[in-house]
């Protein structure tokens, strides 16, 4: 599936500091389950929100799945909706450019349910903490039970990962 992509909402207002933290941008968990909440309103999954500074500009990315895969179409009316609704439920936010996209061939797993869906694909996976001094795997994802992650790492090795200590997480694209 080709990697849907528009960025088509911005708004101005004052920005409140709640929003960040101080070693970057961040995006405030409340906000998250909100805009979950509300995308999947339109049956779209919420994959992965980004708040980023960009040319000295707020960018809030947000990436977003679904059953058959996101078009360009379903980018710019979520746009409109979800840049409203973020306005009026936040408007603190102050000025922003509203970029939404589909999670591409390399999607962020970030949740629990991201695992079960994608067992048996390859994945790349980075740890908190090091197993056997080792943080980056990569291959294919065996399993995901009781919060624990099975790879058959690319090493030859199986490699059984807590849930909890995953730093980050994407599908590794197979190319034929």
């Amino acid at each position: 599936m080709v990697n849907a992509f528009a960025i088509i909402y911005s708004r101005v207002g004052v920005c409140h500091s709640y929003f960040f933290i101080s070693w970057g941008f961040m995006v405030n968990t409340d906000i998250e389950k909100k805009v979950e909440e509300f995308v999947s309103r339109f049956a779209i999954e919420l994959v992965d929100i980004q708040n980023v500074s960009e040319f000295g500009r707020r960018v809030i990315r947000v990436f977003i799945d679904k059953e058959g895969g996101v078009k360009l179409d379903d980018c710019a009316s979520l746009s409109r909706e979800l840049g409203t609704y973020l306005d009026a439920e936040f408007p603190s936010l102050g000025e922003y450019l509203l970029e939404i996209s589909s999670p591409g061939i390399d999607r962020v797993l970030k949740k629990e349910k991201d695992f079960l869906k994608f067992v048996g694909k390859g994945v790349r996976v980075t740890t908190q903490q090091a197993l056997d001094n080792q943080r980056n795997f990569s291959g294919k994802l065996l399993s995901f039970n009781n919060g624990t992650l099975e790879i058959d790492d690319v090493s030859g090795k199986k490699a059984l990962i807590a849930f909890s200590n995953v730093y980050k997480a994407r599908i590794a694209p197979e190319f034929d």
